[in-house]
């Protein structure tokens, strides 16, 4: 029987996955070598730049060469490259429960953050799962190696869509417990307040933290494909409403266009790494194009 590792990442995906790493865009704080630039510095990986000689420095890392050349005295100073701190918040709000073709965007989702651990955890990184909707549904610690993939995958599999949606408030409450800088990964639908959402963001851009926000939304909801009269349900509140889609198809492309642009705008503006997912295209096609664009950018 093929395990939640294999179910959410069958072969083909691992496949595409291979060649792909996630590069953080802001220093970090951790202690294995790695990727990603830290913000220490000591005898490592990478030369930074010679600073003037003060007497009772460390003279290992006296550069005898230029005392010969110049007889001026310089101390070389290097910067580590250290592992990635990650948190992968998803939320499973009853709206993430979703789908057409078979398909919600949660298990898109939990599908999407299964690949994003198993491309860190590969590159030596930390990777913790926060599972959310009005409450705190799970949390696993940052860690790497196998074993933790399979805990993650495992607990990804198992998540249900459940409650209400409030990611402000789980924002602020990572943000105040996370201590090390490193990177936060949001992965929502965001049917919330979206100044609400953003302040909760911006959270964590001011403790340092890296922020990439990946909004999932199904290609019904960003078409509106509907005919004849048809009845829609809230599924956290139950509420009902019937409604002709030709009729009002124009005026909700609209509004959904300035509900993505506004997160867009704002996003930019905060330094915060927004990608709009249409959960139709392949998470791990996705995934290699959005993670071959940040190297880039990196």
């Amino acid at each position: 029987m093929p395990t939640a590792t294999q179910r959410l990442l069958p072969p083909d995906a691992l496949a595409r996955l291979a060649n792909v790493n996630l590069v953080a865009r802001w220093v970090v704080e951790g202690f294995i070598g790695g990727l990603h630039q830290s913000p220490f510095h000591g005898s490592s990986v990478e030369f930074a730049e010679y600073r003037p000689y003060v007497p009772g420095d460390d003279l290992r890392h006296f550069d005898w060469k230029a005392l010969g050349k110049s007889d001026k005295r310089y101390i070389k100073k290097f910067r580590s490259e250290t592992n990635l701190k990650s948190y992968l918040m998803l939320d499973c709000s009853a709206s993430m429960g979703y789908g057409t073709n078979g398909l919600t965007k949660l298990r898109y989702a939990a599908c999407l953050t299964a690949a994003l651990a198993h491309v860190m955890i590969r590159q030596q990184d930390a990777v913790g799962v926060v599972l959310f909707a009005d409450r705190l549904l799970r949390y696993i610690a940052p860690r790497a190696g196998p074993r933790h993939l399979r805990d993650l995958t495992t607990v990804l599999e198992a998540a249900r869509p459940t409650g209400s949606t409030r990611i402000q408030a789980m924002l602020h409450h990572m943000a105040e417990s996370i201590k090390r800088r490193g990177l936060i990964v949001l992965l929502s639908d965001l049917y919330d307040e979206p100044e609400a959402v953003l302040k909760g963001l911006k959270h964590f851009r001011h403790r340092k933290h890296d922020v990439i926000l990946f909004h999932l939304l199904d290609p019904a909801e960003l078409a509106l494909p509907f005919s004849g009269l048809a009845d829609f349900q809230h599924l956290e509140t139950g509420e009902k409403l019937q409604v002709r889609p030709l009729a009002v198809r124009a005026a909700y492309r609209e509004a959904l266009t300035a509900f993505i642009e506004n997160y867009r705008r704002a996003c930019a503006d905060r330094a915060i790494d927004y990608q709009l997912v249409d959960t139709s295209v392949p998470f791990d096609r996705f995934l290699n194009q959005y993670l071959t664009a940040r190297v880039r950018k990196a």
